[in-house]
């Protein structure tokens, strides 16, 4: 098992590295009382293999001391990695006064200023048993997020889950579409009465498509634009990717189109795989 400790001072990005880490598959709590990590690991343990937990001034008092008795009585064979995320006082508070959300304590009745010094010197010990130190000053989202995945992974680069879908237009567009392609003006092998109850998936269907130099082109085009364009929503902090074809029922042209691309595109970094909603769900 593998657990994730992240701690800071509020405002300097820790929730940020919460969501990197469960866009990596880790299963995040967030301000967790310290004296249940040891019962939270063994709840977990062959459900998920990857746990995060963050830690900060919520969970005073003491907690490094608290911190250190339970890494000392965690199950055999954790492995732990910690992060302590900070800013400088000046830009903790300009973050603080834009987005007009409260300190944690704020509720003393103190100033924000005073706040974010205290916080700082309660923390201090704390940020000593960590493993990595990262100052967020001058960092935006992306660059932290790049930083806290080139720690795990040795490298910034993120797996990006590409989903090729079919459709069918006549049953409506896929929600969760970011591109979307029309193939409806592509060969269809529907007018053909020996291909028309089959489908994309189907060999004799297959070939008829891939003779079509209508097809090949724009299955090559698509793939152009993505490879062009991927880099950048890489860049951008992208997870999750969906593509969409579709023709008139979504059995024929839009399952090929889709297939293709999934084979186009399997042997690159991205974890790739392609959907059917209309064959799923037995339309035609």
């Amino acid at each position: 098992m593998k657990l994730a400790i992240v701690s800071g001072r509020s405002g300097s990005g820790k929730s940020v590295a919460l969501r990197v880490l469960e866009d990596m598959g880790y299963y995040c709590v967030d301000n967790l009382p310290l004296p249940m990590i040891g019962n939270l690991l063994e709840n977990l343990r062959g459900s998920n293999e990857l746990v995060a937990i963050s830690v900060d001034v919520r969970n005073m008092p003491n907690q490094e001391k608290v911190l250190e008795g339970q890494l000392g009585r965690l199950p055999q064979g954790t492995e732990v990695i910690s992060f302590f995320l900070n800013a400088s006082d000046k830009v903790l508070l300009k973050r603080y006064s834009e987005t007009r959300r409260l300190h944690p304590l704020s509720k003393s009745k103190i100033s924000l200023k005073d706040a974010i010094e205290q916080e700082g010197e309660l923390l201090a010990p704390l940020s000593q048993l960590m493993d990595h130190y990262i100052d967020t000053s001058t960092m935006n989202i992306y660059e932290l997020s790049d930083t806290v995945r080139e720690i795990l992974l040795g490298s910034a680069t993120k797996e990006l889950v590409i989903n090729f879908e079919s459709f069918g237009f006549k049953h409506g567009l896929p929600a969760e579409a970011d591109f979307v392609f029309d193939a409806r003006f592509l060969p269809n092998p529907h007018w053909e009465p020996q291909l028309r109850p089959l489908t994309g998936l189907d060999e004799p269907v297959r070939e008829f498509l891939n003779r079509q130099p209508l097809v090949n082109k724009f299955i090559w085009q698509i793939e152009n634009l993505l490879d062009t364009w991927l880099p950048h929503l890489e860049r951008n902090n992208r997870s999750y990717l969906t593509v969409a074809i579709g023709c008139t029922g979504g059995q024929h042209r839009s399952v090929y189109v889709a297939e293709q691309l999934a084979k186009r595109f399997s042997n690159s970094k991205h974890k790739v795989q392609a959907r059917h909603r209309e064959l799923e769900h037995g339309k035609n």
